[in-house]
């Protein structure tokens, strides 16, 4: 499993030109059952995405696909997390 944050770089301007593209990548992402949620960071800092179901090399390419990534509105940093305790509606997550 994976959280990837996406900061918001100096071009943060620019979100709105690629927001369109940006939420479309990201429900094709939940449609694919790649992405298990994604939301904003707060205050105003970017977004949030979890991951499953994907080794890390795709992606990474996955995510330079991503509009924001692509035209530099933000920057990715990508965690990997292998879950050991989860509330028991979240224990399909859990790792073997």
């Amino acid at each position: 499993m994976f959280v990837i944050l996406l900061k918001f770089s100096e071009h943060k301007h620019r979100a709105k030109d690629f927001m369109a593209e940006h939420n479309a990548w990201i429900k094709q992402g939940i449609e694919n059952d790649v992405f298990i949620l994604a939301g904003s960071l707060q205050p105003q800092a970017g977004g949030c995405i979890i991951a499953h179901n994907i080794d890390r090399t795709d992606l990474e390419q996955l995510i330079a696909q991503d509009p924001f990534v692509k035209q530099k509105v933000v920057f990715a940093e990508i965690f990997e997390v292998n879950p050991s305790i989860a509330n028991e509606k979240f224990s399909d997550f859990l790792t073997a």
